[in-house]
């Protein structure tokens, strides 16, 4: 029997942008907040590196705009990024204000100084990262999770998985969620709804993310009707901890920016012949790069020496990599770290405006899901933790102040499952899940053809076909919802990259290795929009 909740904001996702929503709304406002796992389990708890803000009195405005727009390869909208590094003072003083500890300059205590320890990461000019250690996901997660939790206004529910969203008179009105523990598919309504889902790096083989990030709200987005921009534009973070036994583990840009050296295995470095920036170049440079090398000389990975800083040093800066690395018998301060490319960061998503609101009615998307401007072609390092703060308290000012004006959502059907039976065959699911991210991983990687292209797109319209007949016979089930989003997913990516004929930023092909004059957005627009 479908279970009724109703609520005035309902907030699918829980990291870094739902739960900052969720704390900046009034405290009147009655919200339910939403998470496939337990919290902090989402891609904001595991960023390592830290946040970008303007802080330093040597930095500007002007300077992390301008460097934010280098990165983005003539894509970012520059409204967007003037709005987001404008506000990045102010959302690093509400962060404190929660209680995040920041590392503060020359080990001082008192957080009234604002005097913070900051580093310098690739794309940046000034050291403007402020960090946690090489925690700093989680610290700002397990704050404003304790946050959340005290908060009498957010009622929160654990596995629990989006299934899709429910929508009436050109607005959403909620959405049907799966109760992962009864196997019941129950139905949240409200008068606004916000997909804080993440990113969709789970569509490739290798990824640094955790596995939640499978592309619920991009593909729930697309079906509901919203536009979805610039997918072809897929990180590969350049340093993922490479051991047969290491699963997914990131090695933070942080250490390139403290010195940290790339070497081939005969010990030579190699990124002076790729960028005039060395090791802090961005990082599709640095991947690319990677991936040429390894390519060249038939190698496994390549490594990341830091050895050279003090072991306390390194205790100090990089404790988590440190202890991680040990595990597996790598000593960071006497050996350096072999490390390969994997996906990291979804930089295109569902199209919002400065109020992070989509192309539906109460239908807002926050974080690694949207697409705001601010990152075009290529995501500087440690600007989605400040998009994520920036575009959640726009989105809560908004929801705020079209709340008194929403009516009430009309009673939407009941979840309607009388005619499907419960599966004896989960061996489909797995196996397409295993096919769809090796041949994203080969053909539509850190370098693309026509070619692979094709073949990607040949195999994606195969599987979602399998994964359509299996949706309609038999019962939902945590993966078979991650699949079927990973596989829509993956169809806009295939189709954005197809229909970019240049190479730029993220998105490089050698069938048209030159950069266009012009730099456009590749907007994809579903047959049942409302514009």
């Amino acid at each position: 029997m479908t279970s009724l909740h109703e609520h005035d904001v309902l907030i699918i996702g829980s990291g870094a942008a739902g739960l900052s929503l969720a704390l900046h709304l009034p405290t009147d406002v009655r919200v339910a907040l939403i998470t496939k796992g337990e919290l902090n389990q989402g891609s904001t708890y595991w960023a390592q590196g830290g946040m970008a803000a303007v802080l330093d009195n040597k930095d500007t405005v002007d300077s992390h705009v301008e460097d934010t727009l280098a990165a983005g390869a003539g894509l970012c909208k520059r409204e967007a990024v003037e709005f987001t590094v404008r506000n990045s003072r102010r959302c690093v003083e509400w962060l404190v204000s929660q209680g995040v500890d920041f590392d503060l300059r020359n080990d001082r205590q008192d957080t009234r100084s604002k005097e913070f320890h900051l580093t310098q990461e690739g794309g940046h000019s000034h050291r403007r990262i402020i960090h946690s250690a090489d925690r700093t996901g989680r610290a700002i997660s397990e704050v404003l999770t304790e946050r959340a939790i005290a908060a009498t206004n957010i009622e929160i529910f654990t596995h629990r998985t989006a299934v899709d969203l429910v929508i009436g008179e050109q607005a959403c009105q909620g959405a049907y969620i799966l109760d992962q523990t009864t196997d019941r598919v129950d139905l949240f309504q409200a008068r606004a709804v916000v997909l804080a889902t993440g990113g969709a790096s789970k569509a490739y083989l290798y990824t640094s993310n955790p596995d939640g990030a499978s592309g619920d709200g991009i593909a729930m987005a697309w079906r509901a009707g919203c536009r979805v921009a610039n997918l072809e534009f897929n990180q590969f973070h350049p340093t993922c901890l490479y051991h047969p036994q290491a699963k997914s583990f990131l090695i933070t840009e942080a250490i390139r920016g403290e010195g940290g050296k790339l070497l081939l295995p005969d010990g030579t470095r190699f990124m002076e012949r790729f960028d005039a920036r060395g090791e802090l170049a961005p990082r599709d440079v640095v991947a690319r790069a990677i991936d040429h090398e390894m390519k060249r000389l038939g190698a496994d990975c390549v490594f990341l020496d830091i050895s050279h800083k003090p072991r306390e040093f390194l205790e100090n800066h990089f404790p988590t990599v440190m202890s991680r690395c040990l595990e597996f018998g790598i000593d960071i301060s006497a050996q350096p770290i072999p490390v390969v490319p994997a996906a990291h960061y979804t930089c295109g998503g569902i199209v919002v405006d400065n109020h992070s609101q989509t192309d539906i009615g109460a239908l807002y998307a926050v974080g690694e899901a949207s697409s705001t401007g601010l990152h075009g072609a290529n995501r500087m390092a440690s600007n989605s933790l400040l998009e994520c703060i920036v575009y959640a308290e726009a989105a809560a000012r908004h929801i705020a102040a079209a709340l008194p004006r929403a009516a009430p959502p009309a009673p939407p059907a009941p979840w309607d499952e009388s005619q499907v039976t419960d599966s004896d065959e989960d061996v489909v699911i797995s196996h397409n899940w295993d096919e769809l991210r090796r041949f994203m991983w080969d053909y539509v990687g850190i370098v693309r053809t026509n070619k692979r292209l094709q073949r990607a797109q040949h195999r994606v319209a195969l599987l979602q076909r399998e994964i359509a007949e299996y949706y309609g016979n038999y019962k939902v089930s945590n993966d078979l919802l991650e699949l079927r989003n990973l596989a829509m997913v993956a169809e806009l990516m295939i189709r954005c990259a197809i229909e970019r004929k240049e190479s730029r930023g993220l998105h490089y092909t050698l069938d048209y290795p030159k950069l266009l004059e012009e730099a456009l957005d590749t907007v994809l627009t579903p047959v049942n929009s409302p514009l």
